[in-house]
């Protein structure tokens, strides 16, 4: 509630944000500098947080430009992405990071071979690109699917197909959003992924 931020177990590749470039655990919660963090997320290596003033930040492993740097750098400390302070909601998959601002916009970057960034491309991004829309409310990724909802009830996926998880009644890949029918959706949340497969559970308003 003070708004600090810890961290603790697997080190490599500075995912814990303790500025430290050699592989090193922590068995017990340590302090990562700062007061004003306020939401984390975070897949495999790379942690993502915003701050009370909007701001994103992110740190750890970097192969395919996950930190939003528009570099390759591992980073073993919190780095801002980008000057924006209007970030609201983040959340990342695989290797791969979506985020809305509090405009509602939805924005994207990171690795994308099964086009899970929403470009109609499966080119990977080091830096945030848009993905069309200004009316999104939330967005939850799974290993290599995202599916996202707008304000107006719709309800969208996109990215790998393989168990027919974009809820489109087929298994083919989207690399753009692609609308699941229907228009009361009320949010999404991912579970119980085990390699390239994933679900998705969604609640409906009344």
């Amino acid at each position: 509630t003070d708004g600090t931020l810890w961290s603790w177990g697997y080190g490599k590749h500075g995912n814990l944000g303790h500025n430290e470039s050699s592989f090193k655990c922590y068995s017990s919660p340590t302090q990562i500098p700062g007061t004003t963090w306020s939401k984390v997320t975070g897949a495999v290596n790379q942690p993502l947080v915003i701050k009370t003033d909007g701001t994103l930040w992110a740190w750890g492993y970097n192969n395919d430009g996950e930190l939003g740097q528009n570099s390759v750098v591992h980073r073993s400390s919190p780095v801002q992405v980008g000057s924006e302070t209007t970030w609201s909601q983040v959340t990342n998959s695989y290797l791969s990071v979506q985020a809305i601002k509090t405009d509602g916009t939805l924005w994207a970057w990171g690795k994308n071979e099964y086009g899970q960034l929403a470009q109609n491309n499966a080119t990977s991004r080091s830096s945030p690109v848009q993905i069309p829309g200004t009316t999104w409310h939330q967005v939850r990724a799974g290993q290599n699917s995202m599916w996202a909802n707008k304000t107006d009830g719709t309800l969208w996926s996109w990215g790998l197909n393989t168990t027919g998880n974009l809820g489109l009644n087929n298994v083919i890949g989207y690399s753009s959003p692609t609308q699941i029918p229907g228009t009361n959706w009320k949010s999404a949340n991912d579970y119980g992924f085990a390699g390239n497969y994933g679900g998705v559970s969604v609640l409906r308003t009344s």
